[in-house]
């Protein structure tokens, strides 16, 4: 136990160096004084947790990883719409799919119920059992009879139920769903293959459920893969993954499902693939991220705004791979400064391939180092989470260098 929370643990937090300080000292030396063992009575306890877990919650509030979501708005030429959340816009998007396509079905682990965020909750009970069922809790199985079905002509949406559990079917989507049309002289194809795959930091789910594994797959010829950044986007997307002719995996960023909540038009829509969405215009800086880190990136801009007194474009780059470089390079081409953000670790992140082809094609108009603010080269943490993910305040400090240089 220890007695008081000192004022330089709160000036730490404040000023966030505790992160730097970490390295340095440990949390008692740098936070606390011992409680000595004759004033430990349940009264001086009770009262020391309570600070404690006031200013852990205060803390936590301020500095750890959040973001405000900021919903798409969509004309009204688009028709009639309805609240939605992600997973019942992917539930939504799913449900059309399987009305207008006899051939499409959906499998994965424990979806005949709903699975476990609930994006295929009562297609079984409308579509039947041959249609959308269970499978072991094989990955590699997964994906190898969903290549099986694509071949044979079935329009295929294939779950994975987390990100992470993936990499065991690493080897079916890379060397064969991704190889099929090419290796037979396009003869024969597995496109109408979509992988969908919950992805990302949600706040406690640590190692195995946390993770973005998006540039492993970019390395691939012949996947396309996409991450929406809320629930107008996930219906138009995932529709035109599932009627693609090249299998795609569908990145849904988990902490989305139910915070993205948008007015979705109830028709059937596509949106296309490959196109990055210029979300706020500005002369300064280009701020790209996908998924999540969008919103954390217009709370960025904001902030410059505000503190800095420059202006930044936000892009959303939606489609992983392939990615819409025409529009990342007119933006930096006109801002000089490029911040790339992603919850991903640094090292061959997907950010070192947007910053090479940047530095390559923009190289004459770069006015600073392209900063690159990502997850760390660790296994993802969970107590740790804030620390890792790429907050605003580490995406506002990129700024910062990136306009001081």
């Amino acid at each position: 136990m220890w007695s008081n929370v000192t004022p330089r643990c709160v000036q730490c937090i404040k000023n966030k160096s505790v992160v730097r300080q970490l390295h340095k000292t440990s949390l008692k030396g740098l936070c606390f004084n011992p409680l000595p063992v004759s004033n430990r009575t349940p009264t001086a306890v009770g009262s020391l947790q309570k600070r404690i877990s006031s200013v852990l919650q205060q803390w936590t509030r301020s500095y750890s990883a959040h973001f405000t979501y900021v919903p798409d708005t969509v004309p009204s030429s688009e028709g009639e719409t309805v609240r939605m959340n992600l997973f019942q816009a992917v539930n939504n998007a799913m449900d059309i799919a399987l009305a207008s396509d006899p051939t499409a079905i959906i499998f994965g682990e424990d979806v005949a119920f709903g699975g476990v965020f609930r994006c295929t909750l009562n297609l079984q009970d409308k579509h039947g059992k041959d249609r959308v069922f269970n499978t072991p809790l094989c990955e590699q199985g997964i994906a190898g009879f969903g290549i099986g079905a694509a071949v044979a002509g079935a329009t295929v949406i294939a779950e994975m139920q987390f990100a992470d559990y993936i990499f065991p079917a690493f080897d079916q989507i890379v060397n064969e769903a991704a190889k099929f049309r090419y290796r037979c002289g396009n003869q024969f194809d597995c496109g109408k293959l979509t992988f969908r795959a919950p992805c990302g930091a949600v706040g406690h789910g640590a190692l195995y459920h946390s993770q973005s594994p998006e540039a492993y797959f970019a390395h691939t010829p012949g996947l396309k893969i996409v991450m929406p950044r809320g629930a107008v986007k996930a219906k138009g997307l995932l529709l035109s993954c599932i009627r693609s002719n090249d299998p795609c995996i569908f990145f849904e960023p988990k902490i989305l499902y139910r915070s993205a909540v948008e007015q979705v038009p109830t028709r059937d829509y596509e949106l296309p693939i490959g196109k990055a969405d210029i979300l706020l215009e500005g002369e300064n800086v280009t701020l790209l991220g996908w998924g999540t880190q969008v919103h954390v990136l217009r709370e960025v801009a904001q902030l410059a705004q505000d503190r800095l007194n420059v202006t930044c474009e936000v892009i959303d780059l939606v489609t992983i791979q392939p990615w819409d470089r025409e529009t990342i390079f007119n933006s930096v081409t006109k801002t000089g400064r490029l911040v790339i953000a992603h919850e991903a670790p640094l090292n061959c992140g997907l950010g070192a391939e947007i910053a090479a082809s940047v530095q390559k094609e923009c190289f004459l108009n770069l006015e600073a180092p392209i900063q690159r603010v990502t997850g760390h080269d660790t296994p993802f943490p969970h107590v740790f989470e804030p620390f890792y993910i790429p907050d605003k305040w580490r995406c506002l400090e990129a700024v910062r260098v990136a306009v001081e240089f």
